[in-house]
């Protein structure tokens, strides 16, 4: 089932736009432009270079700036950084900066804050960061507008890391000499976006207001955002469908609900903005156990799945059933390598020869949601067709991620972000070096191929992209033979919107940095 990225469903009818919106809270005024979002769940902090999470992202996205945007193909943009050199070696980063930029409390943004960001701040707060860091050997100032980047090595994605929510900029006059988890400014967060933080009813909304000193004079056209924090996902959907909120986000409610919302008048939705963050889920397989140290019990397991079932009934149609370990908008994705339809006479055989001795698997369900228990109940129903001994373990989030990050498990579901460069969101999934206890985001299923390790590592160095879409392809075919996770599908997190809100995503991490640039009429 394919959907368009906009579906226009309807006009305003009946009275339904002005329900709830004349209240103090959501009202609309004439000259008084209010977005109503939810956020879910509520936030920890908002200080995006110590809180990475999706909802921290969401919404301090917006409140601080990256030296880039990028577009829908990943295609760098200008933001703090108007332009850039990349030296013939590939080893110096030029950025030139743009000039009468200044902070929300008025003090001016200069070369000296970026290094402090990403040489000091980011390296003890931000786990991603620090990695895209390793093989930097230098970041210096040369004057208040120009800052360089010098590597020890090149890297082919070095380009990529600069959005707001990898590589934040976090004023130095603020933080400086102080301890960063514990400064005050982390309970209200000084950027140079373009909206400023006003206030946090914790478990109610976090208000946002327009920043009327913003780098580009015109924006942002909306003058104040409220994130509502309401924990149920019926509630969710019932304060769209009043009016009550205007924007739910990729993820807010049950794709279950979509049909029904989507049929709203004046409504949109959009499967757009999350190219970036290029979310793949699968279900992990623990190579460890005598189950499934034999590929051909591994390759058993994709071919008994109905993935397109999954995305079918469960997600929707949202989404696209995966071919291998790279989503489609990853750099050198392909689908040359093996391929599983769904097979049961094949998964069948493959398990035979696997020599599978009836052994009883554990399964332990994502706790996302009944989308997520459906999942797992349709993928242990297949198993079970095909020969596999498989039971149902419900566990809740903390358990659940207790379990998988010791490797107490035989098989598991989760959904990763990729980032759109396999050196930046895939490798870590599958190189020897990231089998690690006591993570959830690296390569828990136990899977070893020098060969493997080998290509990643070329891969992240290369700087020419021929040789690196020949290095991704050859690494693609490998895992795709070898199968140490079930690929699942590509998720797709719609936006549901309200007709009047414009432009509402407009960048390659959506409502993430976009709210600067939409309109309401």
């Amino acid at each position: 089932m394919k959907r368009r990225d906009f579906i226009k469903v309807g006009a305003v009818v009946g009275g339904l736009s002005v329900l709830d919106l004349r209240s103090a809270k959501w009202a609309h005024a004439a000259q008084n432009k209010v977005l109503n979002i939810v956020v879910q769940p509520e936030p920890p902090g908002i200080q995006l270079g110590i809180y990475q999470n999706g909802p921290s992202q969401m919404i301090a996205g917006n409140i601080y700036d990256g030296l880039l945007r990028y577009d829908e193909n990943l295609t760098p943009e200008p933001n703090l950084a108007t332009s850039w050199e990349v030296s013939v070696d590939k080893l110096k980063y030029t950025f030139h900066l743009k000039e009468g930029v200044t902070w929300h409390d008025g003090e001016p943004f200069t070369a000296h804050d970026v290094v402090f960001s990403a040489d000091d701040f980011l390296r003890q707060t931000h786990a991603r960061h620090r990695t895209n860091m390793d093989a930097v050997e230098s970041i210096e100032a040369l004057d208040d507008h120009t800052v360089v980047f010098t590597l020890k090595n090149p890297v082919g994605p070095f380009m990529g890391i600069f959005e707001v929510g990898s590589m934040p900029m976090i004023p130095k006059h603020i933080y400086e000499g102080t301890e960063y988890r514990d400064n005050p400014a982390n309970n209200h967060p000084i950027g140079t976006g373009p909206f400023k933080f006003k206030e946090w009813n914790k478990g109610s909304y976090i208000h946002l207001v327009r920043n009327d000193d913003y780098h580009e004079p015109e924006l942002p056209y909306i003058d104040e955002v409220y994130f509502h924090v309401i924990p149920d996902a019926v509630s969710r959907a019932a304060a769209y469908e009043s009016g009550r909120v205007d924007v739910l986000p990729g993820g807010s409610v049950e794709y279950f609900d979509l049909p029904r919302i989507t049929e709203l008048p004046d409504t949109e939705v959009t499967e757009k903005g999350w190219e970036f963050f290029s979310p793949l889920a699968w279900m992990w397989l623990n190579n460890r156990i005598p189950a499934f140290q034999d590929k051909r019990a591994r390759q058993a397991a994709m071919y008994a799945l109905d993935r397109q079932a999954m995305v079918d009934v469960v997600m929707q149609g949202y989404g696209k059933v995966a071919t291998g370990p790279f989503h489609s908008s990853v750099l050198y994705h392909t689908d040359e390598g093996r391929q599983y339809e769904y097979n049961p006479d094949k998964a069948r055989e493959l398990l035979k020869e696997s020599g599978y001795n009836g052994e009883k698997l554990t399964m332990i369900p994502l706790p996302y949601g009944e989308a997520w228990q459906r999942i797992a109940e349709m993928a242990r129903q297949n198993l079970i067709d095909a020969g596999f001994n498989i039971e149902l373990v419900a566990t809740d989030l903390a358990t659940r991620n207790q379990r998988i990050e010791n490797w107490d498990f035989d098989i598991s579901f989760t959904y990763l972000y990729q980032y759109g460069d396999a050196a930046l969101g895939v490798s870590r999934n599958y190189i020897s070096s990231a089998i690690n206890k006591g993570s959830l985001y690296n390569n828990v299923e136990g899977y070893e191929n020098p060969e493997v390790d080998r290509l990643f590592a070329e891969g992240a160095v290369e700087v020419d992209p021929e040789k690196r879409a020949a290095i991704y392809e050859e690494v693609q075919k490998i895992l795709c033979e070898d199968v140490p996770i079930a690929w699942l599908f590509e998720m797709s997190f719609p936006t549901v919107y309200r007709s009047r809100v414009e432009n509402i995503v407009n960048s390659a991490v959506g409502i993430n940095d976009g709210l600067a640039r939409t309109r309401m009429s």
